[in-house]
């Protein structure tokens, strides 16, 4: 009876946890929400309007210089499924940086923790990115341009795979911004070293085999060729594998972790 008396004070513990980090991570958002878009305008829709318009002029800039198809896939759809992952891994990586500096002063509620000031940035401008992803996907069926998801679920997984190391870059990079100032200097321009190594731009089946076990080599490819699996089916060879991106980011997130625990011991916290 005293084990089953202490399995459930731990789990109600641990519901009672989860119900308060809950609560902390939405108001957080809201916060994130209101401060970055305010309430004038369309507000939080610009989550989903700044991606999206990324998307379609670099879209119609590659259709004038490409022509309508390459390889067989529409320029338009095949620029437009991988330039929005990578926005979004540019996005959480640059807004990651001084993260921690500038929300200080919410570090005085103890029910706060650093690591959610990363999962809520990356939430938002994830769910931003995935919302302009369906409504340009959406659009694009509509006018023919876009084939419907051949495989939804290995298109979803591919996302998964995209966000889990973009979320464990940030977690990595958040405190290294601290510990180095020089990072959040170099940092805007260093993200641009992430094209040719996303996917974004191209497949590794369009590459000769060195280049391609070069550019496999970059976990997030991984995800990019798993939506694009998903999305235009077998008739484009898709090169992925699930246990090496997830081991690479989890390594990484891991790194990161540690350094967000170290940080934190030496953070201003402002009454």
């Amino acid at each position: 009876m005293a084990v089953s008396h202490t399995e459930s004070h731990t789990g109600a513990r641990l519901a009672a946890g989860w119900r308060i980090q809950r609560r902390v991570i939405a108001a957080l958002m809201i916060r994130e929400l209101t401060t970055r878009f305010g309430r004038e305008n369309i507000g939080f829709l610009w989550v989903m309007a700044e991606p999206l318009l990324f998307a379609t002029l670099v879209g119609l800039l590659w259709r004038i210089m490409h022509g309508v198809s390459e390889h067989g896939i529409n320029v338009f759809a095949f620029v437009a499924t991988g330039y929005l992952p990578m926005v979004l891994f540019r996005n959480a990586v640059n807004r990651s940086v001084g993260l921690f500096q500038a929300n200080a002063s919410l570090m005085y509620h103890r029910q706060i923790l650093i690591q959610d000031f990363v999962l809520v940035r990356f939430c938002v401008e994830c769910i931003g990115h995935m919302m302009a992803y369906l409504f340009i996907g959406v659009v694009m069926v509509a006018l023919g341009l876009f084939p419907m998801p051949y495989d939804l679920a290995l298109m979803l997984a591919g996302w998964a795979v995209y966000g889990w190391f973009t979320l464990a870059m940030c977690c990595l990079l958040a405190p290294l911004s601290e510990l180095s100032p020089v990072l959040e200097k170099v940092m805007p321009v260093s993200v641009y070293l992430m094209v040719p190594f996303s996917g974004a731009f191209t497949m590794a089946a369009w590459l000769a085999p060195g280049a391609r076990a070069l550019l496999l080599c970059s976990p997030p490819v991984h995800g990019m060729e798993m939506m694009r699996a998903g999305l235009f089916g077998p008739a484009h060879q898709a090169y992925y594998a699930l246990f090496y991106p997830l081991a690479v980011s989890g390594a990484i997130m891991a790194v990161g972790l540690w350094l967000c625990r170290q940080v934190r011991r030496h953070l201003v916290v402002e009454a």
